[in-house]
């Protein structure tokens, strides 16, 4: 499938389920969790793309199991659209467990969102 990336682990995707319509351009923020520090630090930063994807978070050469969060920015992406919402960002907290590929998706609505462990 199309989210399915030998080089890379983790893929996102957001779809504006109040539109039907990937939402384009949204900064998304990944970050690791130390258990021991409990402290969050950055990993990485992406951009959604014209079909509202990322398909290239946590290279495999550099993967490591852990807690991660997506942090989706979305606030920015509902101005631009001049509609009023309720997150100015999501956070979604999951754990890798193993080297399987991993796709952390949100449907998203200016007043609602969901999310899933994808394929």
């Amino acid at each position: 499938s199309y989210s399915q990336n030998n080089t890379y682990q983790l893929s996102s995707h957001i779809l504006d389920i109040s539109s039907g319509t990937a939402a384009i351009g949204v900064p998304v923020v990944l970050e690791k969790y130390d258990e021991t520090t409990k402290i969050w630090s950055y990993v990485d930063e992406k951009i959604t793309d014209k079909n509202g994807r990322i398909t290239d978070f946590l290279n495999y050469k550099e993967t490591k199991k852990g807690i991660y969060k997506l942090r989706f920015l979305v606030a920015d992406y509902f101005k631009s659209k001049k509609t009023d919402s309720f997150y100015p960002f999501i956070e979604v907290v999951f754990q890798i467990k193993d080297t399987n590929h991993y796709h952390v998706p949100i449907t998203l609505s200016s007043y609602g969102y969901a999310t899933y462990r994808g394929n």
